[in-house]
């Protein structure tokens, strides 16, 4: 899937705010959660994402989703990692 789209996957499915992320080596954000949904393409390096201490890595081309209010933490690849992400914001 290329990113034009991925971006329209993403605009189908009402995420709202389309982003191009990145992290460099080194990044570690620990136990935390957004008031999002996220939903990501990996397009360049790789990014440890773990939810009840499960981890999985993704790599360039693999998508990722983080459903809104789920704790989780993120690791960089030791390369760093570029993604382009979007958020659904969830109504309270």
């Amino acid at each position: 899937m290329n990113l034009q789209e991925f971006e329209a996957s993403l605009r189908a499915q009402q995420y709202d705010q389309v982003v191009p992320m990145e992290r460099a080596v080194g990044y570690q954000l620990g136990e935390h959660s957004h008031p999002f949904d996220a939903c990501a393409l990996i397009t360049e390096g790789e990014i440890e994402i773990s939810v009840a201490g499960a981890a999985q890595t993704y790599r360039v081309g693999d998508i990722f989703l983080v459903p809104a209010k789920t704790v989780h933490t993120e690791a960089a690849g030791p390369a760093g990692v570029q993604y382009l992400a979007g958020r659904r914001h969830v109504q309270t």
